[in-house]
């Protein structure tokens, strides 16, 4: 059965291997771990069978060990974890692009429901949903300490109808918005000439991105031949399928490596390589990332920067640099185990695991983002997870700063600054070329913590 990584699709093998000799002090000291996890295995079942016979009410015990199983995952790192059978179903039709529900990318933050990023062209995205916003309930039912599964569960239903979601959104008042359900079909990929420039979209990464955005390229350069650059944007995209980051990497290089993954054994090394052929033809590229820009988007990014293929502007990306196999149990009649299995690497050698990729021009989408990013109010990270996985080097996420860039006073603040940004990169040759704008001026960061507001509209009475 095929395999399902967050990041990729591939499949994950142990290497096997045996001694012909083990000493009797080995064996002995193997013996004790082992003994030491059969008493706590014996635990659970003492505690199981006490919550059976004495809790206050029936249990339903299916119920209660598949949380178990969850919860012992997600103690490992944010993005491991249990999906039960329903859950599996749902995922695989996700992965495939099509599904019913909102087109939100969520995560979970000591017991809150996140948003990674909304998905282009969805009720979400229509609905103003926003990275980093909190989800606190559906429906005026609370969803905090809720698993993100079932969480994600109370939002997905029939298309047609509606759900109510309470959101807490830093400098804002927490609110409720309606959002239709869909059938969720993202294109995620669309294409566009910006000027002199085309311009490709790619906004997730499921099983038609490669192709997708392979056909959408080729006709915008068949009716635009004296094409004279390609933006690549992929802010907010939440990631997705890694042989399609790799296949979309693979379209604008002539060769060489593209990402590399290393699991557990220092030789348990993967290499994904591209072949000859760009599609772009060595037209000069820029790749548009911001902190919503994650996993799977990151390779791409971080493939094309390490080989000089394109010049990144935006903001520092999400920071996720770690592959999830997913693992089905019983043929998926179980469900299966969501398992981060490596880490993945750059061509260069980067592991960007909590620490992101850093753009060569750093610009702001406007002058609050810039102030954010200087004061560091509200930066929404795989650094700011708890329990997230280490780097491997173990570097660490840069801290508050004043951002290179953001939109002047007098920029029309209806237009995209930073895509703007992007076509004068193009328009000079390079960053290094680009005239640079002046650096805003940070403000005294204002005292109002998002999580103040998280607790305040959980507290707060929801009519149903």
């Amino acid at each position: 059965m095929k395999q399902y990584l967050m990041i990729g699709a591939a499949a994950f093998v142990l290497g096997a291997g045996s001694m012909a000799y083990v000493s009797q002090q080995a064996q002995a000291s193997a013996q004790e771990p082992r003994s030491q996890t059969y008493r706590m295995l014996e635990l659970f079942g003492d505690v199981l069978n006490t919550v059976e016979r004495q809790y206050v009410t029936e249990i339903d015990e299916t119920k209660l060990i598949e949380s178990a199983i969850d919860g012992m995952l997600t103690s490992l790192d944010p993005h491991s974890g249990y999906l039960n059978s329903e859950s599996f179903d749902e995922m695989r039709d996700q992965t495939r692009g099509e599904y019913g529900g909102l087109g939100i990318e969520v995560t979970s933050e000591d017991g809150v429901v996140k948003v990674i990023a909304p998905m282009d062209d969805t009720p979400a995205a229509k609905a103003g949903i926003k990275a980093g916003d909190y989800i606190t309930g559906v429906n005026g039912a609370s969803v905090l300490g809720m698993s993100v599964s079932d969480a994600v569960k109370q939002m997905r239903g029939k298309p047609g109808e509606a759900v109510v979601l309470s959101i807490a959104r830093e400098k804002s008042d927490p609110f409720d918005v309606e959002i239709v359900r869909e059938v969720i079909q993202p294109k995620s990929a669309v294409a566009r000439m910006e000027g002199d420039y085309g311009y490709l979209r790619v906004s997730a990464f499921n099983e038609r991105t490669t192709d997708e955005a392979e056909r959408v390229f080729g006709e915008l350069r068949a009716a635009n031949p004296n094409m004279k650059g390609l933006i690549l944007d992929l802010r907010n995209n939440p990631g997705g399928l890694l042989d399609q980051a790799v296949g979309l990497s693979d379209l604008f290089l002539e060769g060489g490596e593209i990402v590399s993954q290393r699991g557990r054994n220092a030789r348990d090394v993967e290499r994904y390589n591209a072949r000859a052929g760009d599609i772009a033809e060595g037209l000069p590229m820029v790749v548009l990332i911001n902190t919503g820009s994650a996993s799977a988007a990151e390779i791409v990014a971080g493939a094309l920067q390490d080989r000089k293929r394109a010049e990144l502007v935006g903001l520092t990306s999400f920071g996720k640099g770690s592959v999830q196999t997913v693992i089905p149990l019983r043929g998926g009649m179980d469900g299966a185990l969501k398992l981060t299995t490596a880490r993945y690497y750059t061509p260069s050698g980067r592991s960007i695991q909590k620490t992101g990729i850093e753009p060569d021009l750093e610009v702001a989408a406007s002058r609050d983002e810039a102030q954010a990013i200087a004061n560091r109010a509200f930066q929404f990270s795989e650094a700011s997870l708890r329990n997230a996985l280490n780097a491997d080097e173990g570097l660490e996420r840069r801290g508050a700063h004043q951002p290179a860039e953001a939109p002047p006073e007098s920029f029309d603040e209806e237009k995209d600054f930073q895509l703007v940004r992007a076509q004068d990169v193009l328009k000079y040759g390079s960053v290094a070329a680009t005239p640079k704008l002046p650096k805003p001026e940070a403000r005294l960061a204002e005292v109002i913590g998002v999580k103040d507001k998280v607790a305040a509209a959980a507290a707060a009475p929801k009519a149903n």
